[in-house]
């Protein structure tokens, strides 16, 4: 028979020290979506409330090319905001570049995080690729420091940042950064995106 365990109590804060963190997840390395999904479904097993905002992860309410979405979607504890336009082109072949939908479509990601960070209810908000909305001008990285300003007034919850590339301001105001590093990639010998892998 499997031995019973008392679920563990996490202590209070100490006097200054800060509940909440943020973290962030970058790099050219794979892995930092799969890392925010998994951080969300292990806040989701603790009985804690997730928010997760998607930037350049379009849905067109039809076709849903991320396949974690199918499974997030169908549990308890979760608001999916997925943000962007559809950049898969009906060949199969993915759209580059940055046209005005996309600019306004990052506008509204913004906007979303926003607001979630002011009045939200969630214990975890992830702003996957946020970063690399940044890195691909969508957005400004003032825009993103301006995230963090909202949310050093007030840190309600856990915050999650991912993409591929940092700042120096950015990396001081974290709390965790971790970096994604590719050393070895089969992309390079002509593997191909596949599905529940890749997306």
């Amino acid at each position: 028979m499997a031995e019973r365990r008392t679920p563990r109590v996490i202590p209070p804060a100490r006097d200054g020290e800060k509940v909440h963190q943020v973290h962030v997840y970058y790099g050219y390395g794979k892995g930092k979506t799969t890392c925010c999904v998994g951080l969300a479904v292990r806040a989701l097993g603790a009985g804690r409330r997730v928010a997760l905002v998607q930037f350049d992860k379009g849905y067109d309410g039809e076709h849903e090319h991320y396949s974690e979405r199918h499974i997030l979607r169908g549990l308890k504890g979760i608001d999916l905001y997925p943000t962007g336009c559809e950049r898969m082109r009906t060949d199969g072949s993915f759209r580059f570049g940055v046209e005005e939908g996309d600019l306004k479509e990052a506008g509204r990601g913004l906007e979303v995080a926003g607001r979630l960070i002011r009045e939200g209810g969630q214990d975890l908000l992830i702003l996957d690729e946020v970063l690399a909305a940044v890195a691909y001008g969508l957005l400004g990285q003032g825009d993103v420091m301006g995230l963090l300003d909202l949310y050093d007034a007030d840190r309600r919850c856990e915050l999650v940042l991912s993409g591929h590339k940092v700042w120096d301001a950015l990396v001081e105001r974290a709390d965790l950064v971790t970096e994604m590093r590719k050393v070895k990639h089969y992309y390079a010998r002509g593997t191909p995106a596949r599905p529940g892998i890749e997306f």
